[in-house]
């Protein structure tokens, strides 16, 4: 399980440090792909082949499931965590979600998240203000 948020930087290579808490579980291997909300996902790869073969499943026939696909399936990538506890981010990734020099890693229980930290607080910000809001909502979903 992954949880927690942590700030790293971005070294002039594209290494970011891998939390710690987080390495043991990405061991075994390692796949980062384009996220939702403009970050990027990074998931151990027993969890990522699970997720893609339901994403490579979706009916060719609705666009929606092509984009989706495109998006999770063609951008994603297999990394290797160096000694020092770093992966390298393509360079396409982080373009996509504007990572330069600062990023936030978060756990979110089954992935990693991988944000711009500008991004992050922004988007930080605004879900705390709608917690209430956003609750409420989950509440119809069994949450």
């Amino acid at each position: 399980m992954f949880i927690g948020e942590y700030k790293h930087t971005i070294d002039d290579k594209g290494r970011l440090a891998i939390p710690s808490k987080f390495r043991a579980q990405l061991a075994q291997g390692t796949v980062v792909t384009r996220g939702l909300d403009k970050c990027l996902f990074m998931y151990p790869k027993a969890e990522w082949e699970q997720i893609a073969g339901k994403i490579a499943g979706l009916p060719l026939t609705q666009s929606n499931a092509r984009a989706f696909a495109r998006l999770m399936l063609a951008g994603a990538m297999d990394v290797d965590i160096d000694k020092q506890g770093r992966v390298v981010l393509p360079a396409y990734l982080r373009q996509y979600a504007g990572i330069s020099t600062q990023a936030v890693v978060a756990g979110l229980y089954n992935r990693v998240e991988i944000w711009n930290d500008k991004v992050w607080s922004e988007y930080q910000s605004g879900s705390e203000k709608n917690s209430e809001d956003i609750a409420e909502n989950l509440a119809n979903l069994g949450v």
